[in-house]
């Protein structure tokens, strides 16, 4: 799941609505925040979705310079060049309190989030199961392999070669001394044509 829709989902949930400010870069893009701010998120606004800013340094539209060091996060905004804005970000700490009307706010946020992932980690969990019965269906059983062996070892034992060609032909004669009988006299004469 996106965070942008995660995000949504969230906004959907708590039924409030945030309102990001918005700025534009040099070449018309529109930016997106909460504010901008060091250590705030910001995004590029689309028509489709919202795209976190990638790392680097930015014009914004007044001639201010806009820093990102970590994908989608503000590391500062000014006109400092990008040197010193580098070493000002490493020095500040930004320390914040959170009031104890909200903790309870931010903890049915969380639940929240929990309740809305909690079904999509049980909906992969299945998943995985069903193809790992698959895979096992798919895997030949050992006794299969055994038969196959033998098949292969009695095709190799007993092999038809019709150019090898027979050492002798015999021929039988019974009862050499008896009497000819009609029957033998015939066969005899068709035989012998």
């Amino acid at each position: 799941m996106k965070t942008t829709e995660m995000l949504s989902k969230i906004k959907s949930l708590l039924n409030a609505n945030v309102n990001l400010a918005e700025m534009l870069l040099d070449n018309g893009t529109v930016l997106e925040a909460e504010s901008f701010a060091a250590g705030q998120s910001v995004f590029i606004k689309t028509d489709d979705e919202k795209v976190a800013l990638p790392i680097g340094e930015y014009k914004l539209e007044d001639g201010r310079s806009l820093v990102v060091e970590e994908e989608g996060v503000i590391a500062s905004i000014g006109e400092a060049p990008a040197d010193e804005v580098a070493v000002e970000a490493e020095d500040e700490v930004i320390e914040t309190e959170v009031p104890e009307e909200v903790a309870p706010e931010v903890a049915a946020i969380v639940e929240a989030v929990v309740d809305v992932i909690a079904p999509v980690i049980e909906e992969v969990k299945e998943e995985l199961e069903k193809l790992k019965k698959k895979l096992e269906d798919m895997e030949p059983k050992k006794e299969d392999k055994k038969d196959e062996k033998k098949k292969e070892e009695m095709s190799r034992k007993f092999k038809h070669s019709p150019e090898r060609k027979s050492a002798k032909k015999q021929t039988v004669k019974m009862a050499e001394n008896r009497p000819m009988t009609t029957m033998d006299r015939v066969l005899n004469k068709l035989n012998n044509r």
